[in-house]
């Protein structure tokens, strides 16, 4: 078929001429238009068509050769290219020059096959055959010079008169597709990356709560055990957002339910053991200076006026003693239980400091089991998951996160680099190395309250 020099478009076959398929030439059928042995020229293949015609299109303009270079490394790894592919490309584009992407220019580069196997490093059979990937990728084509050799020549203002090799055009034609996919990729990329920080939080999770089954010497739920194996066994395989984000997800459900799980066995030994502690009935009258115990998780982090007051009661209650012989100070501790301080600090304060409680309060003076459920209904609108509140509870005592929540909910939302939910995450990672220092917040936010007033 003749080719035309330099645009390289095909001529339309001439009518009357009958295309045979090679196994009809096999077989001594041969059409007078087909050669019957190989000519040297180029063949072409269905892959390369496209990008020729696309090449025919460029008509120049304000594209750059940096701009078009550009637009296509950062997409080369989302289209399946690889190191020594881009490579070549990015060779090519040091013989190309601005003015060869103006209207009325075509971009071609004409290096030979020996320098380019040169300076890639491969042998000039590899270069034959990376040409011709490039070509199939869609981003060169070739245009051919009559005896098949790669020449050029510019004038004395720099632009080219007559060119035969590489046509850069293609890349200039598809620039808006690279930026698209290589914003699309760049979107993949950190949308796995955070399903991944997702996967690694709810793992941690999980090591917590079954450390603290074996802590607490209770029966490692096996199906929930053996879930969460399975279920973090498989994500490393996943390498796309669309298939890792339910797996993520059933794998934070698996963690939810297992610190329900814990919270539950631990509720049940609380009960068992207030149970087993009436049935001795080491206080039988019922005086007034024991505390009322709520069954709750805060039955790991007793504070110091209920261990006093049950002190008082087993040392100092004998039968026969009644509740009006009791002093008044101890009348006066056993109203204090649920309102006294906790790192200097009452729940009133607290309240003044944090007014973003104030609608999760069920009475206007709160007792600190009111502040804990406010604060865990607070923790929505700062963007805190559940396992994370879990594992605050778990590392600073559930008072304590309540108030570090609520000191975070205290700050403007210029304040934080990420998120609310995010500093919290510090403020726990922190808590678990010993270096978390709520006093010196309180301080802070006493200071900066005085100097409103």
């Amino acid at each position: 078929m003749p080719v035309s020099a330099p645009t390289g478009r095909v001529s339309p076959i001439p009518v009357g001429v009958s295309m045979q398929l090679p196994h009809q030439a096999e077989r001594g059928h041969v059409p007078p238009s087909l050669p019957a042995r190989p000519t040297g020229l180029r063949r072409l293949t269905p892959a390369m068509l496209p990008t020729g015609r696309l090449a025919d299109e460029f008509a120049g303009g304000d594209v750059t050769p940096g701009q078009a270079l550009a637009a296509f490394k950062a997409a080369a790894p989302f289209l399946g290219i690889g190191p020594r592919a881009a490579q070549a490309i990015d060779w090519l584009f040091r013989f190309t020059q601005p003015q060869d992407w103006q209207p009325g220019a075509r971009p071609i580069v004409w290096p030979s096959a020996a320098m380019m196997a040169a300076e890639l490093g491969i042998t000039e059979t590899q270069t034959k055959r990376l040409n011709r990937h490039l070509a199939e990728l869609g981003v060169v084509t070739m245009r051919d010079s009559p005896n098949g050799k790669r020449y050029g020549h510019r004038d004395r203002s720099g632009r080219i008169i007559e060119a035969y090799g590489f046509d850069l055009s293609p890349i200039a034609q598809r620039i808006e597709e690279f930026r698209a996919l290589a914003e699309a990729g760049r979107e993949e990329r950190a949308a796995v990356a955070k399903l991944r920080r997702r996967a690694s939080i709810a793992r941690a999770s999980l090591r917590q709560t079954w450390e603290t089954f074996r802590e607490q010497e209770i029966d490692l739920p096996a199906p929930l055990r053996t879930a969460a194996q399975a279920a973090s066994r498989g994500l490393k395989a996943l390498d796309s957002s669309q298939r890792l984000k339910p797996a993520v997800e059933a794998l934070e459900a698996i963690a939810v339910d297992a610190r329900r799980a814990l919270e539950m066995a631990l509720a049940g030994a609380s009960r068992e053991q207030t149970s087993i502690s009436e049935s001795v009935e080491m206080c039988p009258k019922g005086h007034a200076d024991v505390p009322h115990i709520t069954t709750t998780n805060q039955i790991l982090y007793p504070n110091k006026d209920t261990v006093i007051a049950l002190k008082e009661c087993s040392r100092g209650d004998l039968p026969g003693r009644t509740a009006q012989t009791k002093p008044p100070a101890r009348q006066e501790r056993q109203e204090r239980q649920d309102r006294g301080s906790s790192l200097k600090l009452t729940p009133d304060e607290l309240v003044r400091l944090a007014p973003r409680l104030v609608p999760y309060l069920r009475h206007p003076s709160p007792s600190w089991p009111e502040i804990v459920d406010a604060a865990d209904w607070l923790r929505h609108d700062l963007g805190v998951s559940k396992p994370l509140w879990g594992e605050a509870c778990l590392a600073m005592g559930r008072e304590q996160a309540a108030i570090a929540l609520a000191l975070v909910s205290a700050k403007p939302p210029g304040h934080f680099r990420s998120s609310p939910g995010g500093y919290f995450h510090g403020m726990v990672e922190r808590a678990r190395d010993g270096g978390l220092h709520l006093d010196r917040t309180i301080w802070g936010l006493r200071g900066a309250s005085a100097h409103k007033k």
